[in-house]
């Protein structure tokens, strides 16, 4: 299945597709019209092993959008790696649809569903990571500041899926990252340790909030209690306070800096209203670049990206 275009995490790509990738959004972003047949007479599947808006609505609305069919599927309506291997699910629906989109768990789940499938498979989040969301992350810093390559970006809370990949597009895009996490929440040794073998970009370790948004061009937290780390919400809620994004913090970074957040947001806790409704914030912007950096996905993944 060596020749199959498959989305399973920015680190797995070369700068040159990603690249190929986000021109491609920004193309169909301007001239949507042009695009309306796309990927006619194709059929993607959605599978919801993980509570959705953002990703259900944008990956619908685009497939729909480019010409194509959509099926939403979840736990209930299949029997993923429940009463039927992950591998075997995979080869039955690459006899009925042309590509999957599946947001899950696990990694590993994408990955075995990646290797038996002769479709491709889209990554659309786990809870290692999110590449979907840094593309058109990436996307939105490039509409409003130019080229990201060289810029500084500070990340501020526990080093999540949407802070590796943020780190695995630093080193695939030359630009610096600062990850200001605490101890607890503190990036993975492995991602550290790739990164510096990779030698593009930099990623920058520090608990200091203050000294990872000092100067930095866009600054980018996320909840605190997501759906996979519910158990422990009041020791996360007090660890993590000082790392919250409000108004002093975000007068440390860059006079035009950019405040992003993948959403849904959790106002009062790792962002102030005065920031996220402020003059820093794009997160709107943001969050209608899913839409247009999955269209482009798509387009890629079928080998209909011009």
């Amino acid at each position: 299945m060596s020749n199959v275009r498959h989305f399973l995490d920015v680190d797995r790509l070369d700068t040159a597709t990603l690249r190929r990738i986000l021109d491609g959004a920004v193309t169909i972003k301007k001239n949507r019209p042009a695009y309306a047949n796309l990927l006619a007479g194709k059929t993607l599947a959605l599978i919801f092993e993980k509570p959705s808006t953002r990703t259900r609505v944008s990956f619908e609305v685009g497939m729909r959008q480019l010409g194509g069919n959509v099926l939403v599927l979840k736990p209930d309506d299949m029997q993923l790696g429940r009463g039927e291997t992950i591998g075997d699910t995979a080869r039955v629906l690459s006899r009925y649809v042309d590509a999957v989109m599946v947001r899950t768990t696990g990694e590993e789940r994408v990955h075995e569903l990646a290797a038996h499938a002769s479709i491709p498979i889209i990554n659309g989040l786990t809870d290692q990571t999110h590449p979907c969301q840094i593309m058109a992350d990436l996307m939105t810093f490039e509409e409003h500041r130019g080229p990201i390559e060289g810029r500084v970006v500070a990340w501020t809370g526990d080093c999540n899926n949407v802070a590796v990949s943020w780190a695995h597009a630093a080193v695939r895009f030359g630009f610096e990252i600062r990850l200001a996490c605490p101890p607890q929440y503190a990036a993975p040794p492995a991602l550290l340790a790739w990164a510096k073998a990779e030698g593009k970009g930099r990623v920058v370790v520090t608990e200091s909030p203050e000294d990872a948004v000092r100067g930095a061009e866009c600054v980018i937290t996320d909840a605190w209690a997501s759906m996979h780390n519910t158990d422990d919400v009041d020791e996360r809620t007090a660890t993590l306070a000082p790392y919250q994004v409000n108004e002093a913090l975000m007068g440390l970074a860059h006079p035009e800096a950019l405040f992003m957040h993948c959403l849904p947001a959790h106002r009062g806790e790792e962002v102030t209203d005065g920031v996220i409704d402020g003059r820093h914030s794009v997160v709107w912007d943001e969050a209608e670049n899913r839409l247009h950096a999955q269209k482009a996905i798509l387009a890629w993944c079928m080998d209909a990206l011009v």
